[in-house]
């Protein structure tokens, strides 16, 4: 049966196994990983960016698809909205409320689980995929998720069990070996991966997700230039013949700004991820590198809604909160920007930057909540001792550290003279009375002449 199935679901965005850890300061590498909030696409996207098409690869449905009842919809929509705002607290209360409504609610499990990964509950995100399953089958977006999330939690096997079984049931869909390609290169099996992934495009010329799995695949194994060949072909095309086979995939162009960041591409890098978010606002990542260059021109005023967006949708994201602070630092809010760096130093203890980012607002702020001038800027000194131990050794590279220390000790030294100035001067002004000294207009005056 040749149906094309309209409506949308969310697109599961997750990180992808072996991904770098968040956070090492502006900047930080990447290499020989999957791009740090890469995104796991189930199905094709969608123009909109901000959902996946539910529409079967092999063009056939096999198994009907339950209409949610009003209620289940109504808050489904809210869901979505949430989602969209940033809101995935409230995106969660909602997609749960659809499927209390409606068990059958397929979309809602499968965007109740996109929203679990986001707030790191993979455990609950699989069981939510799974029961999209349970209600329909063949539902590749779930299907997709659900073996992907198993192998992010180092459950490759399990995750290809359950693929080969899908596949035999479900021989015509791209999606599935698409899904296989994912989960091969998540377990560094590149040439299975790529195999696979040319498995689904056979079955399916124009999905574009196996695409950017080859491209993935690539970057991960570091073929930089293969990974862009992919890219242009999904982006760009190779002419009338080969016309690009999607022009607004968020995911790659995502990819190939971070590839295009690698090589020192500053423009570039800088077009595809605004790009990227003028598609899909809720790329992580492209709003962390965007930021992260606007910080390193100085545009702070920019810098900041987009990390604050970034928050919004991964809580946890280090280097998010670390440039966040910064921000922060750079707009005179002090005591924001303190508050993140503290939470960046809890949540990862031994990340140098966090040091040396605090040396500079205790350095520099007009001001410390709490903090007298002279702790500040003690503060600040041992702050960038701090980051001077556990700083990353780079051979033939210096920075700024030890000119900071020493400025920070000569203001240190400045606010401590200016002190014992003051305290000199004020002692001049008032002397101690002499010894045995009496007020004599203190004194009682003395009655009848005796």
């Amino acid at each position: 049966m040749n149906v094309r199935f309209a409506s949308v679901a969310l697109v599961a965005l997750s990180l992808a196994a072996g991904c770098a850890k968040k956070g090492a300061g502006p900047g930080a590498e990447t290499a020989g990983k999957p791009p740090p909030g890469a995104q796991t696409p189930g199905a094709p996207t969608e123009e909109s960016g901000m959902g996946i098409s539910d529409a079967p690869t092999s063009g056939e449905m096999l198994t009907e698809r339950p209409k949610m009842n009003a209620a289940a919809a109504q808050a489904y929509e809210a869901g979505v909205q949430a989602f969209k705002s940033g809101d995935l607290a409230g995106a969660r209360t909602q997609f749960t409320k659809a499927t209390e409504a409606d068990p059958k609610a397929f979309q809602a499990f499968y965007s109740l689980g996109v929203v679990l990964e986001r707030q790191g509950q993979s455990a609950n995100a699989v069981t939510a995929y799974r029961k999209a399953t349970l209600i329909v089958p063949d539902y590749e977006p779930a299907i997709y998720a659900y073996a992907v999330a198993l192998a992010r939690e180092t459950r490759g096997d399990e995750a290809m069990e359950y693929l080969n079984g899908r596949s035999s049931s479900m021989p015509k869909s791209a999606a599935i070996p698409a899904a296989m390609a994912e989960v091969k290169s998540i377990q560094g099996d590149s040439g299975q991966a790529q195999k696979l992934a040319q498995d689904a495009l056979k079955k399916n010329p124009d999905y574009a997700p196996a695409m950017i799995t080859l491209a993935r695949d690539h970057y991960r194994a570091r073929r930089l230039d293969l990974a862009l060949y992919t890219l242009r072909a999904i982006l760009d095309g190779y002419g009338p013949e080969n016309p690009p086979r999607g022009t607004n995939n968020a995911e790659a162009r995502l990819l190939r700004g971070l590839i295009y960041k690698e090589q020192g591409l500053r423009g570039p890098a800088i077009d595809e991820f605004q790009k990227a978010l003028s598609i899909r606002s809720d790329l992580v990542e492209a709003r962390v590198q965007l930021a992260t260059y606007m910080l390193e021109s100085g545009n702070a005023v920019d810098a900041a809604p987009l990390l604050e967006g970034a928050i919004r949708y991964d809580n946890d994201h280090l280097l998010a909160h670390l440039n966040l602070g910064d921000a922060y630092r750079l707009l005179g809010k002090t005591d924001q920007a303190k508050r993140e760096f503290e939470w960046v130093h809890k949540t990862d203890p031994q990340l140098a930057q966090v040091h040396y980012n605090l040396g500079l607002l205790y350095l520099f702020s007009q001001s410390v909540p709490g903090m007298s001038p002279l702790d500040a800027t003690s503060k600040a000194i041992t702050e960038f001792e701090e980051y001077k131990k556990k700083r990353p050794r780079q051979a033939g590279k210096s920075d700024d550290t030890d000119e900071l220390i020493t400025r920070a000790k000569a203001k240190k030294a400045l606010i401590e003279a200016s002190a014992a100035d003051a305290a000199a001067a004020s002692a001049a002004q008032n002397p101690p009375p002499a010894a045995g000294a009496t007020d004599a207009a203190a004194a009682p005056p003395l009655q009848g002449g005796k």
